[in-house]
């Protein structure tokens, strides 16, 4: 039986191949996304154990933030861009969750974040949700939560209008382009409660920052931000 199992499995990685998201190598374990040398290729920045580390920088004097982390560096054409290119933009909603997973576990082994009552995505503009299918932040905290143990907060803190990219605009015009932009659709539900804002890539902070400024009016709440991957500018 092993023996026709074996041909049963070789069997159906030729017509159906199991190949690494990253490389394409058909090299990787059963039921793994990436191989091992992708995973070993990986640019964690190692941010998540330090308080005052280049995250949370971003936020002094703009929003207070009781800790934040980005796991991965973000290099055009590199590894990490093409994973978030496939979440975002090539439905590959797995390889988002087991990124999160990873994200989630560095978390939780920093011993910085281990009291987060809620996971909340940073919303889309509803019509840009529709047309993708979903919001890949919230992919994101779907790999979290079982790592975590932490409930996403989903579609209570809400995206009230549309906002053009963000990617060739300085800081003022980033933060002009998305103030007013959010909204809490039931606040009590979130009151005292510690919550986990949570995104793909943080470049200057400027859409992190006003969407953490309508959540820490909440009565007693406390915000902390997390992120795939920072791309420093």
């Amino acid at each position: 039986m092993p023996f026709l199992s074996s041909i049963f499995s070789d069997t159906l990685q030729l017509f159906y191949p199991h190949i690494c998201t990253g490389c394409g190598s058909d090299l990787l374990q059963k039921d793994h996304l990436l191989c091992i040398a992708c995973l070993t290729k990986l640019p964690h920045t190692g941010f998540a154990r330090f308080a005052a580390n280049p995250i949370e920088k971003y936020f002094w004097g703009r929003l207070h933030v009781t800790a934040a982390h980005s796991e991965f560096y973000f290099s055009k054409g590199e590894l990490v861009q093409h994973l978030i290119h496939r979440l975002k933009y090539k439905n590959d909603t797995a390889i988002g969750a087991c990124m999160g997973a990873i994200l989630a576990d560095t978390l939780l082994k920093s011993g910085r974040f281990s009291a987060i009552d809620g996971l909340v995505p940073l919303p889309l503009y509803p019509d840009k949700e529709r047309k993708r299918g979903y919001n890949q932040a919230t992919v994101i905290c779907n790999g979290m939560s079982p790592v975590m143990q932490v409930p996403v907060i989903d579609h209570i803190v809400i995206r009230q209008r549309f906002t053009e990219t963000q990617t060739r605009k300085h800081r003022t015009e980033r933060w002009e382009n998305v103030d007013q932009s959010f909204a809490v659709a039931n606040s009590t539900s979130l009151q005292g409660k510690h919550l986990l804002l949570v995104d793909d890539v943080v470049t200057t902070g400027a859409t992190l920052e006003a969407c953490g400024s309508r959540i820490l009016n909440i009565p007693g709440t406390r915000l902390s931000i997390a992120t795939l991957a920072h791309a420093p500018k």
